[in-house]
């Protein structure tokens, strides 16, 4: 009986050790805070470097040329954003922080996307055969792009002893679909110093 009950201690205290060893600690921050743990691309590197370069963009005479010449707002897609970075970057979110500040600063229309835009097409085509008359959208309606932003992210590592530096430049280029003019160029650089403690 001693021996059983001895057991039964000895399994339930190597449980709680092995609870208390795994134990995480998880605090809110607000999303704006900046935290580089590991120097490398973060979502303070993509929400800064999207609202920089779509200010500039947005500041430039290309577009006032167009509005001028228009009398609309010029309307914007967003195609291929290339990650040509030695790391892993979410070229999702950087796309959606640029979409995000292009429409929010009502001198842009947008369109969706080619993969939004299937998906939409679908869904008129089922309307086409289930949906009210009153209720559907027809097919060929659709706004067409003036302008295509694409573009691509480079990364250059260099290191000596217990020191790195990671160097990022992003570049944009505002294409115009009627006759293939480039007529913004856009370019942001950051660099960051990591100290050995900080390498993983």
């Amino acid at each position: 009986m001693h021996k059983v009950m001895k057991l039964s201690l000895v399994g339930c205290l190597l449980l709680g050790l092995a609870g208390c060893a795994g134990k995480t600690t998880v605090t809110r921050v607000d999303t704006d805070t900046v935290q580089d743990l590991s120097g490398n691309w973060n979502d303070t590197d993509s929400r800064l470097v999207s609202s920089r370069l779509v200010n500039d963009m947005l500041s430039r005479k290309w577009l006032t040329k167009y509005q001028v010449k228009h009398g609309k707002n010029p309307v914007v897609i967003v195609g291929e954003v290339r990650n040509l970075s030695h790391e892993h970057i979410n070229i999702r979110t950087f796309i959606a922080d640029m979409e995000r500040e292009l429409i929010n600063s009502g001198e842009v229309e947008f369109v969706a996307s080619k993969t939004e835009r299937s998906e939409i097409r679908d869904e008129r085509a089922d309307q086409a055969e289930n949906a009210s008359m009153d209720t559907r959208n027809v097919s060929g309606e659709e706004t067409g792009a003036d302008f295509m932003l694409k573009g691509q992210i480079n990364t250059i590592f260099d290191a000596a002893e217990d020191t790195q530096v990671k160097y990022y430049q992003i570049d944009l280029t505002l294409i115009s679909l009627k006759d293939n003019r480039k007529v913004w160029l856009g370019q942001k650089k950051i660099k960051k110093v990591l100290e050995k403690s900080s390498f993983r």
